[in-house]
């Protein structure tokens, strides 16, 4: 979605207490029945400042014609919300901000019901404007269920936390060392990321066994840490951060066997993670 200009005022109504603004202690996220999954989510909350809470009070319809850049089979509401929770961000709100949002039509041509509905908007704020937000992307409001809410808090949890993982930028090093048996050695690879926190993998391999891999987020390796649980921000990290192949300037100069065997212990993992989708 291109930068969206507000062309109206929202009502400025008293801001929400700070205790509105940090996600409430639920159990581990249910995965969704229907709707975007985990990594979708994942990647609303990291791009998202604003993670709001509310219910629609009005929508007005912006004529297509002053929509600038709005996409085939979509129209384009100035809404105003409720604000019930602002699940991620700092300082206060209003209880009622206002925003454009661009929804799909239907079969018909027609345009959902938004007055009533609740929804979860990813957002930023507008400067001077603490009545106004826009939107991160697109597909940044999404309609309340409880399925979303737990799995939203979840992230924005995962996200606020100290040992947080970050967002992995490539692979430093990686090297393969065989053991004293056939069939037996280890597979170290050391990835980046921004900032420089350590995040590395190990996959063991054993005579006559399945190889086993394990990810370690320290300067210590743990090889019995094992795989980061599916739909959590490790995960995430390293199913959409990896890269498709293993650069061969990460590959130490030595052994061509070895080499090998450390490009498929690197498949082998991106395949144990699965697709990032």
């Amino acid at each position: 979605m291109k930068t969206l200009f507000f062309c109206c005022a929202a009502a400025l109504t008293a801001p929400l207490p700070a205790i509105a603004q940090t996600a409430a202690p639920t159990s581990q996220a249910a995965p969704l029945p229907a709707g975007p999954g985990y990594a979708s989510i994942a990647r609303q909350v990291l791009g998202s400042p604003l993670v709001i809470d509310g219910v629609i009070r009005s929508a007005t319809r912006v004529k297509d014609a002053e929509a600038t850049g709005l996409a085939p089979g979509r129209a384009r509401f100035y809404v105003e919300i409720d604000v019930t929770a602002l699940i991620r961000g700092t300082g206060a709100m209003a209880t009622r901000v206002a925003y454009l949002v661009d929804v799909p039509l239907d079969a018909r041509g027609r345009a959902p019901k938004l007055k009533k509905m609740r929804v979860v908007a990813f957002a930023r704020s507008v400067p001077n404007a603490p009545d106004q937000v826009q939107l991160t992307g697109p597909d940044a409001q999404i309609p309340w269920t409880p399925e979303l809410d737990s799995r939203v808090r979840g992230i924005v949890r995962e996200v606020l936390a100290a040992d947080a993982p970050e967002a992995v930028t490539g692979v430093g090093n990686a090297f393969h060392v065989p053991g004293s048996l056939p069939g037996e050695g280890e597979t170290q690879i050391f990835l980046l990321t921004g900032s420089g926190q350590q995040i590395s993998l190990q996959v063991l391999r054993r005579p006559n066994q399945q190889p086993r891999w394990s990810v370690s987020t320290g300067d210590f390796i743990d090889e019995s840490a094992g795989a980061p649980p599916r739909d959590t921000l490790l995960w995430y990290r390293l199913a959409c951060g990896l890269p498709s192949e293993l650069p061969p300037t990460a590959l130490e100069a030595g052994d061509p066997t070895s080499a090998q065997i450390a490009r498929e212990d690197y498949q082998f993992v991106r395949k144990s993670l699965g697709p990032c989708n």
